[in-house]
């Protein structure tokens, strides 16, 4: 908990509010070891919020590249009627 506290600059009460919210939605899992609580992070629910947001990813991937090609195109017709 320290390390978090520290590393995210965050006061302790809000990082545990924060670690009991993953939690209770299973991203993370605690196990005590004695005095200490040790979290581990759990990505398989993230699984399906990933592949969702791939499909978009690709999907705009394809359309940006396709404007980069288009502003390409006018900036080379806008150079070739100054050379004019």
């Amino acid at each position: 908990m320290n390390d978090l506290v520290t590393l995210l600059d965050l006061a302790q009460p809000l990082v545990s509010k924060h670690l009991r919210v993953l939690r209770e939605v299973g991203l993370v899992e605690v196990r005590d070891v004695g005095r200490q609580r040790l979290y581990r992070l759990n990505g398989r629910p993230l699984k399906p919020i990933h592949d969702w947001v791939a499909n978009y990813e690709r999907s705009w991937s394809q359309r940006l590249d396709r404007l980069d090609d288009v502003v390409k195109e006018l900036k080379e017709m806008e150079e070739a009627g100054n050379d004019e």
